[in-house]
């Protein structure tokens, strides 16, 4: 058995490619309109997996754009998607500069919870051992859901 792809539902296909590519920065592998169904596929690497994914086509998340339907319940009945990085707080701060909310932060120096415009929990996890824990991270409180 082999891993392939997660597919994620998505409202509005350029918040979405803003949110996981402007933001967290996976890479567009490639994309398929479907006139016939009215829908599009665009599947997304992270940079670190981009060789493996081009090779296999996987691991990769598959944005689902369903042309007639915008609106999604359950994102959290989901579960989550997860991520390895280099440095939990400088993604974090990253992305909190470019507007995303750090649901839950990396106060122990190695898990981050954010979530996707369309409500989809993305945890994010320290590479090797945690992060000494340094502020502003270790009184940040949680915010909503994650």
């Amino acid at each position: 058995m082999e891993y392939l792809h997660t597919m994620v539902r998505v409202g509005d296909l350029d918040e979405a490619l803003d949110f996981y590519v402007g933001k967290l920065g996976l890479v567009e592998t490639r994309r398929m309109d479907n006139e016939k169904g009215r829908y599009t596929l665009v599947f997304l690497a992270a940079e670190k997996d981009l060789e493996r994914a081009r090779e296999s086509r996987a691991p990769l998340i598959e944005l689902t754009y369903n042309w007639d339907e915008h609106e999604y319940q359950g994102g959290r009945n989901f579960g989550h998607l997860a991520y390895r990085v280099d440095d939990i707080y400088a993604t974090c701060q990253t992305l909190m500069d470019a507007g995303v909310t750090i649901n839950r932060p990396p106060r122990d120096g190695y898990m981050a919870f954010i979530r996707s415009p369309d409500g989809i929990s993305i945890e994010l996890l320290q590479r090797g051992e945690p992060l000494a824990p340094q502020e502003p991270w270790t009184s940040m409180p949680n915010t909503g859901s994650w």
